[in-house]
Protein backbone atom coordinates (compact mmCIF):
# COMPACT_ATOMS: atom_id res chain seq x y z
CA UNK A 1 0.00 0.00 0.00
CA UNK A 2 1.25 3.67 -0.76
CA UNK A 3 2.04 6.18 1.94
CA UNK A 4 -0.98 8.36 1.97
CA UNK A 5 -3.44 5.60 0.85
CA UNK A 6 -6.51 5.82 2.80
CA UNK A 7 -7.60 2.07 4.13
CA UNK A 8 -10.36 0.45 2.07
CA UNK A 9 -13.52 0.18 4.36
CA UNK A 10 -14.79 -3.04 5.42
CA UNK A 11 -17.84 -4.25 6.73
CA UNK A 12 -17.88 -7.78 8.16
CA UNK A 13 -21.62 -8.16 8.81
CA UNK A 14 -20.65 -7.88 12.30
CA UNK A 15 -23.83 -5.81 12.46
CA UNK A 16 -26.29 -6.04 10.39
CA UNK A 17 -29.10 -2.83 10.77
CA UNK A 18 -31.62 -5.01 9.34
CA UNK A 19 -34.55 -2.36 9.59
CA UNK A 20 -32.67 0.10 7.77
CA UNK A 21 -32.06 -2.84 4.96
CA UNK A 22 -35.68 -4.08 4.82
CA UNK A 23 -36.89 -0.22 4.74
CA UNK A 24 -34.33 0.40 1.48
CA UNK A 25 -35.22 -3.09 -0.06
CA UNK A 26 -38.65 -2.50 0.08
CA UNK A 27 -38.48 0.89 -1.92
CA UNK A 28 -35.95 -0.68 -4.41
CA UNK A 29 -37.67 -1.04 -8.10
CA UNK A 30 -38.32 -4.32 -9.27
CA UNK A 31 -34.82 -5.83 -11.38
CA UNK A 32 -36.24 -5.55 -14.47
CA UNK A 33 -36.95 -1.89 -13.96
CA UNK A 34 -33.13 -1.37 -12.87
CA UNK A 35 -32.04 -3.18 -16.31
CA UNK A 36 -34.57 -0.96 -18.41
CA UNK A 37 -33.11 2.38 -16.21
CA UNK A 38 -29.39 1.18 -16.79
CA UNK A 39 -30.50 0.42 -20.68
CA UNK A 40 -31.71 4.15 -20.68
CA UNK A 41 -28.66 5.66 -19.26
CA UNK A 42 -26.19 3.75 -22.07
CA UNK A 43 -28.51 6.11 -24.88
CA UNK A 44 -27.27 8.58 -23.13
CA UNK A 45 -23.67 7.95 -22.97
CA UNK A 46 -23.29 8.55 -26.70
CA UNK A 47 -22.21 12.13 -27.26
CA UNK A 48 -23.49 12.27 -31.21
CA UNK A 49 -27.34 11.30 -29.71
CA UNK A 50 -26.55 13.71 -26.71
CA UNK A 51 -26.04 16.57 -29.56
CA UNK A 52 -28.86 15.33 -31.54
CA UNK A 53 -31.27 15.59 -28.33
CA UNK A 54 -30.26 19.01 -27.73
CA UNK A 55 -30.97 20.03 -31.18
CA UNK A 56 -34.23 18.56 -31.03
CA UNK A 57 -34.93 20.13 -27.33
CA UNK A 58 -33.92 23.59 -29.24
CA UNK A 59 -36.63 22.75 -32.65
CA UNK A 60 -38.48 20.51 -34.27
CA UNK A 61 -35.80 19.26 -37.55
CA UNK A 62 -35.65 16.62 -40.25
CA UNK A 63 -32.69 14.73 -40.61
CA UNK A 64 -31.23 16.88 -43.31
CA UNK A 65 -31.34 19.85 -40.80
CA UNK A 66 -29.52 18.32 -37.85
CA UNK A 67 -26.98 16.80 -40.49
CA UNK A 68 -26.17 20.25 -41.77
CA UNK A 69 -25.79 21.79 -38.37
CA UNK A 70 -23.77 18.90 -36.48
CA UNK A 71 -21.79 18.69 -39.69
CA UNK A 72 -22.30 14.87 -39.84
CA UNK A 73 -23.62 12.42 -42.43
CA UNK A 74 -27.33 11.88 -42.86
CA UNK A 75 -26.50 8.50 -42.56
CA UNK A 76 -25.13 8.60 -39.08
CA UNK A 77 -27.86 11.36 -38.40
CA UNK A 78 -30.63 8.89 -39.78
CA UNK A 79 -28.72 5.58 -37.79
CA UNK A 80 -28.64 7.69 -34.51
CA UNK A 81 -32.16 8.58 -34.81
CA UNK A 82 -33.21 4.99 -35.03
CA UNK A 83 -31.91 4.42 -32.42
CA UNK A 84 -33.71 7.16 -29.82
CA UNK A 85 -36.58 6.27 -31.83
CA UNK A 86 -36.42 2.88 -30.65
CA UNK A 87 -35.75 3.80 -26.91
CA UNK A 88 -38.60 6.38 -27.33
CA UNK A 89 -36.55 9.43 -26.68
CA UNK A 90 -37.62 10.90 -30.11
CA UNK A 91 -40.51 10.79 -32.36
CA UNK A 92 -41.41 11.60 -35.67
CA UNK A 93 -44.29 13.18 -38.14
CA UNK A 94 -44.58 13.38 -42.01
CA UNK A 95 -45.01 16.18 -43.75
CA UNK A 96 -45.00 15.30 -47.96
CA UNK A 97 -41.86 13.07 -48.05
CA UNK A 98 -40.32 14.90 -45.12
CA UNK A 99 -40.19 13.38 -41.76
CA UNK A 100 -39.53 15.47 -38.63
CA UNK A 101 -38.10 14.61 -35.28
CA UNK A 102 -38.86 15.84 -31.99
CA UNK A 103 -38.34 15.03 -28.54
CA UNK A 104 -40.56 12.80 -27.33
CA UNK A 105 -41.78 14.07 -24.09
CA UNK A 106 -40.51 17.15 -21.47
CA UNK A 107 -39.08 13.87 -19.59
CA UNK A 108 -35.91 13.82 -21.93
CA UNK A 109 -35.44 17.99 -21.36
CA UNK A 110 -35.81 17.13 -17.75
CA UNK A 111 -32.87 14.64 -17.70
CA UNK A 112 -30.53 16.92 -19.81
CA UNK A 113 -30.98 19.60 -18.12
CA UNK A 114 -30.19 17.48 -14.59
CA UNK A 115 -27.43 16.06 -16.54
CA UNK A 116 -25.45 19.59 -17.40
CA UNK A 117 -26.49 20.93 -14.18
CA UNK A 118 -24.18 18.29 -12.92
CA UNK A 119 -21.44 17.98 -14.52
CA UNK A 120 -20.84 22.30 -14.91
CA UNK A 121 -21.34 22.06 -11.31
Amino acid sequence: MANNEPLAEQCDFLFVHQEIVDAVQSRMPDEEILYDLADLFKIFADSTRIKILYVLFESEMCVCDIAQLLGMSQSAISHQLRVLKASCLVKNRREGKTVFYSLADDHIKTILDQGLEHVTE
